[in-house]
């Protein structure tokens, strides 16, 4: 059951996104007038196949999942009736050719756009860009970062959450300089914070940008009051309910939540005796923690969130929205903004700036597909927006097998009049072949080896 709590979700987001790009070539090679002959979600022998449409088109789902292909008509690939010659993908313009291959890649971008769009305009509840000193805060003491401030913007760019706050300090990063936060403090003084990130390493697959400069989400002292319940989780099976307070793990005091959720994520598969205040009544209970998985070591949950308190302004969360024409904005920006620092982190790590220990395989993203899944819908959805623009950048890169690819070979022939000699093709292919296969091994070298270490 666990590992389905994984599994699930990465089939879906896998499945979503695969359909997503072949559709997206799918739609413009139809309305460029090209035959599709197959339509297939995985590679591989089919396991299911259906023919459908004017031109009988087969629709598959194949056994090897990790991918997707859209057949089309084509002379290289065998022979073609004189009367359907005109539907070839051989035969058209090198316009149209490339306006196919560029599709999928472009599909991809436009549905992190549209998940973009869908959770800025409903809203979300997110955690509050207010700053806590961490176990190593030597940069951030330099910066004059005091617990408790709230982080307004960040050279005089608005910042409204702990993502938005980390994925500005991590473009910003990049450019290796020093930046301005404006803050407000606990004693609502607005100020002013000058955090210099000159010289401090970007990544190494290890450590998050954030806790390398000193810091951490400030947490005020809550008390471990059970809010929301996830259903079919631990605590629900051991009997918590909402409004329980826990007092005592293992017969040690707990003094809030963050010691509370300290114990449980301790002891991931250990039963642990929980005593619990119901209505003035002590309760003895025995929950089981969950184990899950975060940056490869293993953790316990049991499926609560806190009751807390929202006094004087202090609360952890907010609820972030966006109106419908900003919300759009919004998003078409932090799809472009990711897309743009997708490629900078690529090119970083060919440099030797930023670790290879950052590339991720199948294992990997199937296990943050879990754990989003499981934080809750917004946070799942983000993920597959996320996961959208990785796989569309990827597929643009001028690699030989790839979109990206096709899509050189296509801006040379225009550039050159005429179309790249067979042979030349078919070398390119070859390479391309193996340096995906040592993307790939190396990818899932990466994933068992965060494994093993964790």
């Amino acid at each position: 059951m666990n590992l389905l709590n994984y599994l699930v979700p990465f089939a879906l987001a896998l499945g979503l996104l695969i359909l997503v790009h072949e559709l997206g070539h799918y739609l413009v090679a139809r309305w460029c007038g090209v035959k599709v002959l197959r339509f297939s979600i995985g590679f591989g022998k089919p396991l299911l196949l259906r023919r459908a449409g004017r031109d009988r088109t087969e629709w598959a789902l194949a056994a090897f999942p990790l991918g997707g292909y859209v057949k089309m008509l084509d002379e290289r690939e065998g022979p073609v009736e004189p009367a359907e010659l005109h539907r070839a993908f051989n035969r058209q313009s090198v316009y149209r050719r490339f306006a196919i291959v560029a599709a999928g890649p472009i599909a991809n971008f436009i549905l992190a756009i549209a998940l973009y769009w869908g959770l800025f305009v409903a809203g979300t509840d997110e955690l509050r860009p207010r700053l806590a000193l961490s176990e190593t805060p030597a940069i951030a003491v330099a910066a004059g970062v005091r617990d408790g401030d709230l982080v307004l913007a960040v050279d005089d760019e608005p910042v409204r959450s702990w993502q938005d706050l980390r994925w500005v300090l991590l473009q910003h990063a990049l450019e290796q300089r020093e930046v301005v936060l404006q803050v407000r403090t606990l004693d609502e003084v607005e100020t002013y914070r000058r955090l210099n990130l000159a010289g401090v390493p970007i990544e190494d697959g290890s450590q998050d940008l954030i806790v390398r400069l000193g810091l951490k989400p400030w947490r005020p002292i809550i008390p471990a009051v059970v809010g929301r319940i996830s259903e079919g989780g631990s605590a629900e099976r051991a009997g918590l309910r909402e409004g329980d307070e826990v007092i005592a793990i293992e017969g040690a005091a707990i003094a809030g939540w963050t010691e509370l959720v300290e114990r449980v994520r301790a002891a991931p598969g250990r039963p642990l005796s929980f005593d619990v205040l119901r209505a003035g009544e002590r309760l003895a209970l025995s929950v089981t923690p969950e184990s899950g998985t975060e940056n490869g070591a293993q953790i316990g949950r049991i499926g609560v969130g806190v009751a807390e308190p929202v006094e004087g302004g202090l609360s952890m969360f907010s609820q972030v929205r966006y109106g419908p024409i900003e919300g759009l904005t919004k998003a078409v920006r932090q799809t472009w903004e990711t897309s743009v620092l997708s490629l900078k982190m690529i090119g970083r790590m060919f440099t030797g700036e930023v670790s290879w220990k950052n590339l991720s395989g199948p294992v990997t993203i199937a296990d943050y597909a879990g754990q989003t899944a499981q934080l809750g819908l917004s946070h799942y959805l983000k993920f597959v927006a996320l996961i959208s623009i990785s796989l569309g950048v990827l597929n643009l890169l001028p690699i030989p097998v790839l979109d990206g690819g096709h899509l050189l070979y296509y801006t040379v022939e225009i550039i050159k009049g005429g179309p790249i000699p067979e042979r030349v093709m078919e070398i390119g292919q070859q390479i391309g072949l193996v340096l995906l296969a040592m993307l790939m091994a190396f990818a899932f070298y990466n994933d068992i080896n965060r494994l093993i270490s964790g």
